[in-house]
């Protein structure tokens, strides 16, 4: 029987949770191409942040307006090389994702948590990166990724798109993600959320969440700090 401040599912990002960290994938991809990092982080900037307007390269990307060739392209032609080279286009984000990889921790969490009859599902913004599709879909229920659905994170309609295809009130779903934006539309529309910087703490905040999946979770040490605040982004409403 449901209790009211039961958590009945938990939706995970996909790069940086469930994978490895992407900033690390950048980096490498920047200092194998000779890539100036400010070019980078300016127009990453400029296209991604919240003071950015609606309909930029990143926003069509994510919602297949824009196809990843296309991105290529756009991306390319606004960096700049340490050398002064021109950047080739082709495969741009092919590299930029290149070293990102599943956390076999955090699958297996999702695993843990599923069969402590925990629902888990899958939330994520597309850039184009390749996901181990039959790894995904064979885990998570449901997997809602931005450029299939032409919706975005951190946009209220996907996360009710999520809700929907779970078939649950937002306050029984804790959304896990490693952007901060894309937790706070999370919250917006009232699931729990959870800021995630890496599985041990993430496992562990779950795990104190999550009376029945604590078995085979990390537990904090006796005395030791329960997640911050200002990382756990209220685990309860």
């Amino acid at each position: 029987m449901s209790t009211a401040n039961q958590v009945d599912a938990v939706v995970f990002d996909y790069g940086g949770v469930l994978t490895g960290p992407v900033r690390d994938s950048i980096a490498a991809w920047l200092h194998a191409d000779g890539i100036d990092p400010a070019s980078f982080s300016r127009t990453l900037k400029a296209w991604l942040s919240r003071a950015a307007p609606d309909g930029t390269p990143v926003h069509r990307l994510e919602t297949g307006a824009l196809s990843v060739d296309e991105f290529d392209a756009l991306l390319a032609a606004e960096l700049s090389t340490l050398d002064g080279r021109a950047v080739d286009p082709v495969g741009v984000l092919a590299r930029l994702f290149a070293g990102m990889r599943p956390d076999p921790a955090m699958f297996d969490l999702a695993r843990q948590l599923r069969d402590a009859g925990v629902r888990v599902g899958l939330l994520s913004n597309s850039w184009g990166n390749t996901y181990p599709r039959e790894l995904i879909d064979g885990l998570f229920d449901p997997v809602v990724i931005s450029g299939e659905v032409n919706l975005r994170k951190p946009l209220a309609p996907i996360y009710a798109l999520t809700l929907e295809r779970l078939g649950l009130p937002a306050d029984r779903v804790l959304f896990v993600d490693d952007a901060e934006p894309n937790v706070l539309g999370a919250r917006a529309v009232g699931m729990r959320t959870l800021l995630h910087t890496d599985a041990d703490s993430t496992r562990a905040a779950i795990a104190e969440l999550l009376p029945a999946c604590r078995n085979g979770l990390p537990r904090p040490r006796p005395g030791a700090d329960l997640p911050h605040p200002a990382r756990t982004e209220e685990l309860t409403p």
